[in-house]
């Protein structure tokens, strides 16, 4: 039995599909199971990782276990809050999990960006995370992504809204700092793969798309994409606290999911290595590929006005 925690969320959705398309016994923890669709082969399990309730019954029977939860900060609260919400949730989630003998954590975290660079706070609390579970359990795996591109990506709707809604795209500073997006169906491949990969375990692994992009060509190229023309204006400065606030209002997401997203732009975010690649041996989407995908799947729920 495979438990996910966070199946609530896009990438526990998607990979819930993934699991049970392959025959692959499947347990949801969520604080509300009436927010899962029901599936064919779906067992549910009711748990709250911050009051560490219900997880030893969530855990029963569970070889091994997705944790795909993170905090984001709430309106109005300590901006820190979200990082001892997360550690108290890893901790009891990782202390339950040695209690049910689990055989191995899967982590899916955020790439790191070079040493000499400063730790975001959401990035530092996924780094702390990572630890925790590995510490915990150690036959465990955590993978480190940059940008997913997906449909119902957070970090890649903000950028195809910003292409929808402006006619000239502002480019802070960030926009020439480099990363390797990775298309979201390789990111649940990796993640799917992982049980069954000996090689993995016990690692904590960069996965990445194979083209090395700016952020500003990311954006160029989804514009391409949905056929529209839109001008690039470089800015000198990134000053993040005001662009996510006017970000948040184009784009109609939260502030609170849209800061943390654009300070991951402030610095390079590159993986380590090609270990996962080698482990895996996947063959991984273009980026060109990995947004016309995405495009056409966004259009199936909803229509894209610039495109």
């Amino acid at each position: 039995m495979e438990l996910i925690v966070g199946a609530t969320g896009y990438v526990g959705g998607v990979l819930c599909e993934r699991l049970l398309a392959e025959d692959r016994p499947v347990r949801a923890l969520a604080r509300d199971p009436s927010r899962l669709k029901a599936r064919d082969g779906l067992k549910t399990a009711k748990a709250d990782l911050l009051a560490g309730s219900g997880l030893k019954r969530a855990l029963a029977g569970c070889t091994t276990a997705y944790y795909l939860v993170h905090s984001m900060e709430r309106p109005g609260e300590d901006s820190t809050d979200f990082i001892d919400r997360d550690r108290r949730a890893a901790e009891r989630f990782a202390d339950a999990a040695v209690s049910a003998g689990l055989e191995r954590i899967v982590y899916l975290g955020g790439l790191a960006p070079p040493p000499e660079a400063p730790l975001s706070p959401h990035l530092a609390s996924r780094l702390e995370v990572e630890q925790i579970l590995l510490d915990a359990v150690p036959g465990s795996t955590a993978l480190r992504a940059s940008i997913l591109v997906g449909a119902q990506s957070s970090s890649f709707r903000m950028l195809v809204r910003l292409v929808e809604v402006l006619r000239m795209l502002p480019m802070p500073a960030w926009r020439n700092n480099r990363t390797q997006p990775i298309d979201e169906r390789d990111a649940i491949e990796y993640l799917a793969r992982t049980p069954s990969t000996p090689g993995a375990s016990g690692l904590a692994l960069d996965i990445a798309g194979p083209d090395v992009l700016t952020y500003g060509e990311m954006v160029e190229r989804i514009a391409e994409s949905m056929g529209v023309a839109r001008p690039g204006l470089g800015l000198p400065l990134t000053q993040t606290p005001a662009a996510s606030a006017v970000v948040a209002a184009l784009t109609g997401q939260p502030v609170e999911l849209v800061r943390p997203l654009m300070e991951s732009l402030e610095n390079e975010l590159l993986p380590r290595d090609d270990s996962a690649q080698r482990i895996y041996g996947l063959r991984l989407h273009r980026y060109d590929r990995a947004v016309e995908h995405a495009l056409r799947q966004w259009e199936k729920g909803e229509p894209l006005a610039a495109r």
